[in-house]
C-alpha cells in the first residue's frame, strides 16, 4: 500500500510506503514497512500488487529488480482490466537474505519513486537478520 499524495507532497516514499506478505504464519517480518522481509522457499510463486490510499491518486508498480538467479519478475495485467501485476517463481532455496527494490509510478510525475528501505526474501530462520 501507498499513500501517494504523502509521497508526492514530501517527495518521500519510504515514510508513505506500507509493505504486507501473506506469510506471517511462516515468519515473515516487517509488516506495514518498507522493509518487510518475506519467508520463501524454492518453488513459491510470488505476486506483488499496489494498493493507493488514496484512490483517485494513479499509483503503479514500475519496476522490481532482483538478483535473476534467485527470481525474474515479470509484468502481467489482469484479464479485462488496466490493473498491472508482478509475478516470480523463487528459483533456488535462499542461503541468505536478498534485496530487491520496488519502483512506483505516483500521480502525473513520470520518473518513478524508489523507496530507499529496501524489502528482502528470507529463509526460514532468517528472522531478524537484515542482510545488508
Amino acid at each position: 500500500m501507498i499513500d501517494p499524495v504523502a509521497a508526492l507532497a514530501s517527495e518521500n516514499l519510504d515514510d508513505n510506503l506500507y509493505l504486507y506478505d501473506t506469510n506471517k504464519a511462516a515468519g515473515s517480518s516487517g509488516f506495514g514497512t518498507p522493509e518487510l522481509h518475506s519467508r520463501v522457499r524454492k518453488g513459491d510463486t510470488l505476486l506483488w500488487n499496489v494498493i493507493p490510499l488514496e484512490c483517485e491518486t494513479y499509483v503503479a508498480l514500475a519496476d522490481i529488480e532482483i538478483d535473476p538467479q534467485i527470481a525474474e519478475p515479470t509484468r502481467k495485467v489482469y484479464p479485462g482490466t488496466d490493473i498491472v501485476f508482478w509475478t516470480a517463481e523463487v528459483k533456488q532455496d535462499l542461503t541468505k537474505p536478498v534485496p530487491y527494490r520496488l519502483s512506483f509510478l505516483l500521480g502525473t510525475v513520470s520518473t518513478p519513486f524508489t523507496p530507499t528501505a529496501r524489502p528482502a526474501l528470507t529463509r526460514p530462520g532468517d528472522q531478524g537478520k537484515e542482510g545488508r
